[in-house]
């Protein structure tokens, strides 16, 4: 099986190299599509799908991973479903008469970031300093619904803990992925994220 990831950046591409051998036990290959942001996907993921439809054979996937940021959840996630179906092919959501599908769309809610407030020990594996019971503060409890942008309060912990370096999200995607584990990570939207590609490959 191979499979296609489209995804806003490239900070994307750093953490799905270390977390799809961690979920994937079966043999597959995959190849990562990073853009400039999420306009910049959406604009161009039509024309994408297009040409795959023209060729794609059973055993091809696609997997779109976007943040919410801001945006309107389900709203978000139609657009996406929208410019899949345009092109022909089959999504999770609206598979064919036999329930099977080509391509799936998932949306980290609201960043990436908070993927990685869904497993402290990682974030602290990574960054020694960080509380390893940070997930117990009020604040951080539910990984999915940290206000004020997990981006900036991920940066304000570091820097609180002394961390001064340049902090990108590239960067964190480097040091923190290596470091999780899939099965037990709090944020739902990772889960839905992880069970839905054990799904596609499961076919």
């Amino acid at each position: 099986m191979h499979i296609d990831f489209f995804v806003e950046e490239i900070s994307t591409e750093y953490f799905l190299e270390s977390i799809l051998p961690k979920i994937l036990i079966t043999d597959f290959s995959y190849k990562i599509h990073p853009y400039q942001g999420k306009q910049d996907l959406l604009k161009r993921l039509p024309y994408r799908l297009r040409g795959l439809n023209k060729w794609i054979p059973v055993d091809h996937k696609i997997f779109v991973l976007i943040d919410r940021d801001n945006d309107d959840c389900h709203q978000l996630k139609e657009n996406f479903e929208e410019a899949a179906l345009n092109t022909g092919l089959k999504t999770k959501s609206k598979p064919d008469e036999n329930g099977q599908y080509q391509i799936i769309n998932r949306i980290a809610i609201e960043e990436l970031e908070a993927w990685y407030f869904g497993d402290i020990q990682a974030l602290n594996s990574a960054y020694p300093r960080i509380d390893i019971n940070l997930d117990k503060k009020a604040p951080y409890r539910d990984p999915d619904a940290i206000r004020g942008g997990t981006w900036e309060k991920l940066v304000r912990e570091l820097r609180k803990k002394g961390y001064k370096e340049e902090i990108t999200k590239t960067k964190l995607a480097q040091n923190v992925s290596v470091y999780m584990n899939p099965s037990r990570n709090s944020s739902h939207s990772f889960q839905v994220f992880r069970d839905g590609l054990i799904s596609l490959v499961n076919q």
